[in-house]
């Protein structure tokens, strides 16, 4: 039996949302050196329950030190770097199609390789303090 999906609110239905990332995008202060870092899918566009951020890092580049009040998920889509732990100084390497899970409140900064890295995704939920000046830029 196939059943219908309940609302998630009482005053709202589910929808399908199609995001073109190349134009409907976020820039995001997270990326140390000359790579860049926006939102996809975020509260400001409607997102509930997901997140996504585009990581697109040159050689040498590295993430601002990042820690969330939910698990993160970044899958490595081109290229190769680390991802490093804040709390150990511990680091695992990072190749085209890893998958990166980052437990709730876990310190972590993610560093390019030599010929850079290029991830997406992000805290799920989302994580306020991550888009606190992307929420008042939206409010405006």
């Amino acid at each position: 039996m196939i059943k219908k999906r309940r609302p998630m609110s009482s005053d709202s239905e589910p929808q399908v949302q199609v995001i073109d990332s190349s134009v409907n995008h976020k820039k995001l202060a997270l990326i140390k050196g000359k790579g860049t870092a926006f939102a996809v899918l975020w509260p400001g566009n409607g997102a509930r329950f997901r997140t996504m951020q585009i990581l697109q890092m040159e050689a040498g580049d590295e993430t601002i030190d990042l820690r969330h009040p939910h698990d993160c998920v970044y899958y490595v889509s081109n290229g190769a770097g680390q991802v490093r732990d804040l709390s150990s100084g511990a680091a695992q390497d990072l190749i085209e199609g890893s998958i990166v899970h980052i437990d709730a409140r876990d310190g972590y900064r993610i560093e390019a390789g030599p010929d850079g890295m290029r991830m997406v995704g992000g805290p799920v939920p989302a994580d306020p303090e991550l888009y606190a000046s992307l929420t008042a830029e939206f409010a405006q």
